[in-house]
């Protein structure tokens, strides 16, 4: 992703300024999810993980280095074992269990037209880099009517220093928020979807959600934290966090949905914590 894309939301607001037609529109042009990073497949399941998969890069996070990580189905990736839950649960208490969470939902590819979870290495901006893809996935159970696309990307930044990274997490349109066994209904309402990250421990500094997060309608599309259109780098849908030392640099703002500026002649327009499903029946 070159600069020019990086900054499109900016330059586009710059230009509307000059014409007096800035809007804050809550839709985008397109995703910031790049391709690749699609080795491995997820077979269709509900609540399943793979294995330890090397990253290919080692990582400082919060002062343990990791080479590995277990891809859970559900959303997010974790560093010392696989989580099968499906209900999500706030980050900020102690897990056991350092997690990086792009969209912690229950995620179900077994129905119909829902996409696998595939992940990988490959490379971004010149950078080694290990990805995951949650590619227009359903949810519990095998819902496909309400699909989410949305990626995670670890970028190997050694170049400033041993195990440093990037973490970004990329949205394209995010239509449900909640499996269905989490209180949910067409995977809207009940136990609603987190993002961020944690090292498990639940001490102060170690955590981070999204705005929104725990909060129904607040993260997909439409929402007042809509995760396709929000960013804290720029470019509308992508979250940026820089992890450096072990810590992340600089610590996370508030994310606002990113303004873009439509060009014309006339007036502004203004567009766009369980373990394994053992309880369930047959799923």
């Amino acid at each position: 992703m070159d600069d020019l894309s990086r900054h499109r939301g900016l330059a586009l607001t710059a230009a509307g300024l000059l014409l007096g037609l800035t809007t804050f529109a809550p839709a985008i042009a397109s995703s910031p999810i790049v391709s690749g990073f699609n080795g491995s497949t997820l077979p269709a399941n509900d609540d399943g993980s793979t294995g330890q998969v090397s990253t290919g890069f080692a990582m400082n996070f919060f002062g343990t280095s990791y080479n590995g990580l277990w891809v859970n189905n559900n959303g997010n990736v974790t560093f010392d074992g696989a989580m099968y839950t499906y209900t999500p649960f706030g980050l900020t208490s102690a897990l056991n269990n350092p997690i990086i969470a792009p969209f912690f939902g229950d995620v179900d590819t077994r129905g119909t037209g829902s996409g696998l979870v595939s992940y990988g290495t490959g490379t971004f901006d010149g950078m080694s880099a290990f990805g995951v893809n949650w590619p227009n996935v359903g949810y519990y159970s095998y819902g496909t009517d309400k699909l989410n696309n949305f990626q995670l990307l670890l970028v190997n930044r050694s170049d400033t220093g041993t195990g440093n990274f990037d973490i970004y997490f990329n949205y394209g349109s995010m239509q449900w928020e909640t499996g269905d066994a989490s209180g949910g209904t067409d995977g809207l309402g009940g136990s609603c979807a987190v993002a961020g990250y944690s090292n498990g421990s639940g001490h102060t500094g170690t955590y981070y959600q999204l705005p929104g997060s725990a909060v129904c309608g607040s993260l997909i599309d439409g929402g007042s934290h809509a995760l396709q259109n929000a960013t804290n780098d720029g470019t509308p849908g992508q979250f940026l966090f820089e992890v450096r030392n072990g810590s992340v640099r600089p610590p996370p703002g508030v994310p606002e949905p990113s303004p873009i500026a439509l060009l014309g002649v006339g007036i502004g327009l203004l567009t766009f914590a369980a373990a394994r499903r053992g309880r369930r029946q047959g799923g």
